[in-house]
C-alpha cells in the first residue's frame, strides 16, 4: 500500500491540530553549530547546541549494562521536559533491547556517550500535515537509543532511522548533529502524517542525513537545512526510502523539479527569509567566515561554508554568547535595551503587539535569558575514548554561563547538577546558582556583565590552560590501568563542577550587595550613584512633572 492511498491531505485535520501548539515555540528554540575535523585549530570535531526554553537541564550519567535475551527497552514521550511537573513522563511502550548498551550522558536532549560520540539538537518543526501522533518515537528517544547502540555518527543515523521507520515518529522536524571523531553528520527527521500506524507495512518517517565536509563549519538554527540529496553518493547522504515518494505524493515535490529535502518538508514561510531563524545561521556563518559576506536578509545560506580561519571550541563558545554585537540587530544599544543596554527581551504576546507586528517577534539571538543549558562537545579520534571527549557544558544562558569540562569518560556528576527543581528556587541546584545571576544581572545589566565575565573568564581561562595537560595525563594512566584513568578524569570534572557552582553562588551575593538600591558600591564600602544615560532621561521626558520653569 502506497504512503498516499493512506496519507491524504484531506484527512489531515486531526494532525494539523494536534501539532499547531507543538510548533509555537519551535522557531524560538535551540540554535546548534557544528565544526569538521579539518576546520579546528586541535583536529577535534565539535557541535554544540544551545536548549532554549525549559528542558530538563540535569546531567545524568546512564551507566551501560549487558543484558539477558528477551529484555525490553522501555519508550517515553516527553523524556525532554522531566523538571517540568505538566508534562509529565508519559510510556508508549517497549522495544527489544540489545545485547549490550552503553554509558550516556542524559540532558534534556542526550548529548554524549562513553564511545566519545556526540550529538547537538535542534528543532525545525516542519508541516503539519507530517505530524503523527501514534508514533512511539521523539527526537530524545532516538537520542537515547542512538547513544546506547552506536559508536560512530553512521552508525547513530542507521540505529535512528531504523527505530524511526518501524515504531513511528511522533515529534515535530527535528535536526541533529552527530560527531565521532573523524565526522561530523547531520541527520533530519519528520513524521509520516497522522493516519500512519506500524500495521500498514511503510515507513513510520521521513528522514535525510548528510555528511558535512571535514573542512567546513555549519549552523542549525530551528529550519531544515538540508537542501540536495545525492542518494546515490552513499558515503556523504543516507535518507529513508521514502523521502522522494512521500513528498511527491503529498504534493510538494513534482517529477522534473530539483528536489530539496528542506524546501519539500518546511512549509514556505519557514523556507523563505524567516528572521527569527536565518538571522541566527547569518549570524554564525558571518562569524566564522566573513570574508563570504553574506546578505542578513537572504532566504538560504549555504548548508557548510568553509571558514577564514582554524576554529577554537572558545570561538564556539563566543557564537553561542552573540547577541548581534556590532551589527544594526544588535537591539541592546536601542531604546529596547534601556538605560543598562540589556541583550534579555521577554517575549510580547501577540495581543500586546502593536498592530502591523502582529506576527513578527524581537530580534532573536543566540544567547538567549530563557536557555535551559548549553554545551560545545569535542571529539578527538585519536585518544582513549575515555579521554578523547569533552563536553564543555553550561547551566543556563551562554552569556552568563561557565563552560565546565566533562570527560566522556566521567562516572559520576555532583548532585546539584544531577538532581533539581525547576519550577521553584533550589539552592540545592547548581541551574538556580546561574539562573539567579542572570536574572540579577538584568537589573543593571552594563555594569554586572562586566563582573561576571571577569569571573567567567578567570574559570574558562584555567581550564583550557590545564586541560591539555589533563588529558596527556589521563592518556599516560590509560596506557598502564584504564580505570585509574577513569576516576582521575572523573575527580577532575566533579570538583570543577562543585567549584564553579560555589563561585556562581557566591557572585549572585556579591552582586546583590555591590548594586544595591541602584548604586555601586565601591571596594572601600562608598556608595556610588551609576544614575542614568542621558538620552534616556531625555527620552523619559526626565523632569517634565517638577519642573518649575513650566508648572502645567
Amino acid at each position: 500500500m502506497s504512503e498516499k492511498s493512506v496519507i491524504r491531505k484531506a484527512g489531515i485535520v486531526a494532525g494539523a491540530f494536534a501539532l499547531s501548539a507543538m510548533l509555537v515555540g519551535s522557531a524560538l528554540a535551540c540554535t546548534s553549530l557544528m565544526v569538521g575535523k579539518n576546520a579546528t585549530v586541535d583536529g577535534s570535531t565539535i557541535v554544540s547546541h544551545t536548549v532554549d526554553g525549559w528542558y530538563d537541564h540535569r546531567m545524568q550519567i546512564v551507566p551501560g549494562q549487558k543484558w539477558e535475551d528477551g529484555a525490553m527497552a522501555p519508550v517515553y514521550k516527553n523524556l525532554c521536559y522531566q523538571t517540568m511537573p505538566t508534562k509529565p513522563l508519559n510510556k508508549v511502550g517497549e522495544i527489544p533491547q540489545v545485547s549490550e548498551t552503553y554509558t550516556y550522558f542524559n540532558t534534556g536532549y542526550p548529548s554524549m556517550n562513553e564511545h566519545k560520540l556526540m550529538m547537538a539538537e535542534a528543532t525545525w518543526g516542519g508541516r503539519e500535515e507530517s505530524y503523527c501522533d501514534s508514533g512511539w518515537m521523539t527526537i530524545e528517544m532516538l537520542q537515547v537509543f542512538a547513544l546506547q547502540r552506536a559508536k560512530t555518527a553512521r552508525d547513530a543515523i542507521v540505529v535512528m532511522g531504523a527505530l524511526a521507520e518501524k515504531y513511528g515518529y511522533g515529534d515535530v522536524g527535528e535536526g541533529l548533529w552527530i560527531a565521532d571523531g573523524n565526522e561530523v553528520w547531520l541527520f533530519e527527521i519528520t513524521g509520516p502524517g497522522p493516519l500512519w500506524n506500524s500495521e500498514l507495512g511503510i515507513p513510520g518517517a521521513v528522514w535525510a542525513a548528510a555528511r558535512i565536509p571535514d573542512d567546513h563549519v555549519s549552523v542549525i538554527a530551528n529550519r531544515s537545512r538540508i537542501g540536495k540529496l545525492d542518494l546515490k553518493d552513499k558515503d556523504n547522504y543516507m535518507a529513508s526510502s521514502n523521502v522522494i515518494s512521500f513528498a511527491k505524493d503529498m504534493g510538494w515535490w513534482k517529477e522534473g523539479e530539483e528536489f530539496l529535502f528542506n524546501k519539500a518538508y518546511m512549509p514556505a514561510e519557514d523556507y523563505d527569509y524567516a528572521p527569527i531563524c536565518s538571522r541566527r545561521e547569518w549570524r554564525a556563518l558571518s562569524l566564522l567566515a566573513p570574508s563570504l559576506n553574506l546578505s542578513p536578509t537572504a532566504a538560504q545560506y549555504p548548508l557548510s561554508v568553509k571558514p577564514d580561519k582554524k576554529v577554537s571550541a572558545q570561538d564556539i563558545m563566543a557564537i553561542n554568547r552573540d547577541h548581534y554585537q556590532g551589527t544594526p540587530y544588535d537591539l541592546s544599544k536601542t531604546k529596547a535595551g534601556g538605560p543598562f543596554e540589556s541583550p534579555v527581551f521577554y517575549r510580547a504576546n501577540k495581543d500586546q503587539r502593536p498592530d502591523g507586528t502582529k506576527d513578527v517577534y524581537w530580534e532573536r539571538n543566540i544567547s538567549i535569558f530563557r536557555c535551559s543549558y548549553s554545551h560545545v562537545a569535542q571529539t578527538w579520534a585519536d585518544l582513549p575514548d575515555s579521554v578523547g571527549g569533552i563536553m564543555w557544558f553550561g547551566l543556563d544562558q551562554p552569556l552568563t554561563t561557565v563552560y565546565v569540562p566533562v570527560f566522556a569518560g566521567v562516572t559520576k556528576v555532583p548532585s546539584s547538577w544531577s538532581d533539581g527543581y525547576r519550577h521553584k528556587m533550589d539552592r540545592n541546584s547548581a541551574f538556580w546558582a546561574f539562573n539567579f545571576v542572570s536574572n540579577w544581572a538584568t537589573l543593571k545589566w552594563n555594569y554586572m556583565i562586566k563582573d561576571i565575565a571577569a569571573e567567567r573568564s578567570r574559570f574558562e581561562g584555567q581550564f583550557f590552560a590545564e586541560v591539555p595537560a589533563i588529558k596527556a595525563t589521563a592518556v599516560e594512566m590509560h596506557k598502564k590501568d584504564p580505570a585509574s584513568a577513569v576516576e582521575f578524569l572523573t575527580n577532575y570534572s566533579y570538583n570543577n563542577m562543585l567549584a564553579v557552582e560555589k563561585a556562581w553562588w557566591e557572585l549572585g551575593d556579591t552582586l546583590v550587595g555591590k548594586y544595591c538600591d541602584g548604586y555601586v558600591m565601591t571596594d572601600e564600602g562608598a556608595q556610588e550613584s551609576a544614575g542614568y544615560p542621558t538620552w534616556w532621561l531625555e527620552d523619559v521626558e526626565y523632569g517634565k512633572t517638577s519642573n518649575p520653569a513650566d508648572p502645567k
